[in-house]
């Protein structure tokens, strides 16, 4: 038995990992921040895929057979590569799953007019991973995306309250709305993205429903684990929480008791 693993390229799946402990805390979680290398929202396919790669052969070395890419660009640039062509070879008893298609399973529910926006990364939108799924799930919803390239590295220097974070706001805003002024919901696809939402409420009209992915994310995992018993049984219930990050800990240490709500350990 092992710990559930959660992986982000940085620190923004500790929001997920928040929700994760919220809603099934007695389980063992590893989470895993590649900050030596983020962000991966830039980067290319292949990069990210092998990235992602590494950083899964590590989590299943420490013992995780469930591992979790909160991370939307690792989901949308690495996730069907790793469970198509590595699983099989490298552990076909273990699973990796991803957050983009849990969310877009419920998300067209989240919308009254079947229209609805999205803030992400420029990796997340370049995959054109939601419009894919969305259309599997809800055909009939019109889904438009804004690459948000600037809104990471506000938050990760500790500027998303700020003044100067309001002009970066408004624009990627604007841009959604001018695609479609019908929007009625939007969806912050990026996990680093809900520590802006007080910013993004501000600009955004005040009928416009904003959609995080912790607890959606958190909700299907329930799901999964009741429906993979095969799974399950091998996920550690000792309500522990262990952290790695491939930079500096002291840095990692701040910035988590941001994002995961609490100092880690």
């Amino acid at each position: 038995m092992g710990p559930i693993g959660v992986f982000d390229s940085g620190y923004g799946g500790l929001t997920v990992l928040r929700e994760l402990v919220n809603t099934l805390p007695q389980y063992d979680y590893l989470y895993l921040g590649d900050n030596a290398r983020a962000p991966y929202g830039t980067r290319s396919f292949e990069t990210v895929y092998q990235y992602t790669l590494e950083c899964v052969r590590f989590l299943f070395d420490k013992g995780c057979h469930l591992v979790i890419l909160a991370c939307n660009t690792a989901s949308a640039k690495a996730l069907r590569n790793i469970q198509q062509l590595d699983l099989p070879q490298l552990a076909p008893d273990r699973r990796v799953l991803g957050v983009i298609r849990p969310t877009t399973e419920v998300m067209g529910e989240f919308t009254q007019n079947n229209h609805i926006g999205i803030f992400a990364t420029a990796g997340t939108v370049a995959s054109e991973s939601y419009l894919v799924e969305m259309e599997k799930f809800f055909p009939a919803v019109k889904v438009h995306q804004v690459a948000c390239p600037m809104w990471v590295p506000l938050i990760e220097n500790s500027e998303a309250n700020s003044n100067g974070a309001d002009y970066f706001v408004q624009k990627y805003v604007e841009q959604l709305l001018q695609q479609d002024p019908q929007i009625d919901a939007v969806l912050l696809g990026c996990t680093h993205y809900p520590l802006l939402i007080s910013k993004i409420r501000q600009f955004l009209p005040a009928h416009i429903r904003i959609i995080t992915q912790g607890e959606i994310v958190a909700q299907s995992l329930v799901d999964y684990l009741h429906r993979h018993p095969e799974i399950e049984v091998h996920c550690a219930k000792n309500a522990q929480r262990t952290f790695y990050t491939t930079d500096a800990t002291d840095t990692f240490d701040r910035q988590s008791a941001v994002f995961f709500g609490e100092t880690v350990l």
